[in-house]
């Protein structure tokens, strides 16, 4: 009987390790990671957007090697009190080109046109928002996986509204960023496949977009 407890008291110890041991991998799997060289450092503001479009590039050149099947966009603000998007979309293109190969929705709260409440608590936590400290906005997971193949194109469409006149957008201070950016004072959100990356004011800084995550 002692021989029995024992291998059965051994069994449950091993059953308990593998069970444990499986429960570790999926909380790694869930953990989010980054999936290019995000924001490094301090911010500077830009201000009002109303009216305009700011285009975020992820090339396929700066991308970690981690494979995800989804994409997460963490955007910042350094003031204002609500931020009125008409659209956000992300466009596709085979690396090096600017023809769109895909075109992919990006939503806020399941909408590509939300308000995003800045003056909240639940969106930004230190709601004296600042350079100093800026509110980062995390967006719902997109579904899908980024590949070495291809550049990415995050485009984000203000309304012209007075809320949006009073917007600030983070800005690296430092280039130790993989991400570039620029803007265009119209609606870039409406492109289709077989259509053009648009050219606009750049300072080669990405405008909002601080980390692109697994999660």
């Amino acid at each position: 009987m002692k021989n029995v407890s024992k291998f059965t008291t051994l069994t449950l110890m091993a059953l308990g390790l593998l069970v444990w041991g499986f429960s570790q991998q999926a909380a790694a799997a869930t953990k989010a990671v980054n999936l290019t060289r995000g924001i490094v450092g301090p911010v500077n503001a830009n201000s009002s957007w109303g009216g305009y479009s700011v285009l975020d590039m992820i090339p396929g050149a700066g991308l970690i090697p981690v494979t995800s099947a989804n994409t997460t966009f963490y955007i910042g603000f350094t003031q204002g009190t609500e931020a009125d998007v008409a659209n956000m979309v992300l466009y596709t293109t085979p690396r090096g080109s600017l023809t769109i190969s895909a075109v992919t929705p990006v939503t806020f709260g399941g909408a590509s046109n939300p308000s995003i409440a800045l003056s909240s608590p639940s969106v930004c936590p230190i709601v004296e928002i600042s350079v100093n400290n800026p509110c980062i906005v995390r967006f719902d997971p997109t579904k899908i996986a980024l590949s070495a193949l291809n550049d990415y194109y995050l485009v984000i469409y203000f309304t012209s509204d007075s809320n949006n006149s009073g917007i600030g957008a983070t800005v690296p201070r430092f280039n130790q960023s993989s991400l570039i950016g620029w803007f265009i004072a119209s609606d870039q959100t409406r492109l289709t496949v077989g259509q053009s990356i648009p050219a606009g004011n750049s300072g080669a800084q990405p405008d909002f977009l601080m980390y692109v995550m697994s999660n």
